[in-house]
């Protein structure tokens, strides 16, 4: 029994170890392979962590104590399963969570201030530069109102026709407005 409590942690270990090192190497080489066992709760992270601790709880209730083995086996396999649980809510989903995208949808655009960069002439199109998050994204750009925007005027997005940003020049709004 003591040898499958050994096998288990240095296997958990070793598979730590090597999911560090060699992580992006593996998964490109397998390149969904095992998709098919998908689950969210069957994480190589979780089932890492329930096999390591399966071995060192093993390990060490089989030395310190003089229980049976079926109860050490037992009590093994709750511990892993318990530990397993809290890696997965306190580790693995918060940062399956956490993780950020750059994609955008270009109607998110809207209400958003850019600059333009080729002037847009009154009937035709030009371009202009938006920030999102920490690059600027390029997009073609018409004027709503049909006026004149030359390079380096702040504009701001008014909607989204076709793929094309239809903007106004947001220093005339904001005189508007005052």
């Amino acid at each position: 029994m003591e040898t499958l409590f050994w096998s288990c942690l240095a296997g958990g270990i070793l598979f730590a170890a090597v999911s560090v090192l060699l992580g992006d190497l593996v998964s490109h080489a397998l390149d969904g392979l095992l998709d098919f066992m998908s689950v969210d709760f069957l994480k190589p992270m979780v089932i890492a962590s329930a096999v390591t601790v399966f071995g060192g709880a093993g390990i060490l209730l089989a030395h310190y104590t003089d229980w049976s083995g079926f109860v050490v086996v037992l009590l093994s396999v709750v511990i892993a399963v318990v530990i397993s649980v809290l890696v997965y809510f306190f580790y693995v989903k918060p940062m399956d969570n956490s993780e950020n995208s750059t994609g955008y949808s270009i109607r998110e655009l809207s209400g958003r201030i850019g600059e333009v960069t080729i002037p847009i002439p009154e009937t035709g199109y030009g371009e202009v530069m938006i920030r999102l998050g920490a690059g600027n994204t390029l997009h073609i750009a018409s004027s709503l109102e049909r006026h004149q925007l030359s390079a380096g005027t702040r504009v701001v997005v008014v909607d989204v026709q076709d793929g094309v940003l239809r903007v106004t020049n947001l220093d005339e709004r904001r005189g508007d407005v005052v």
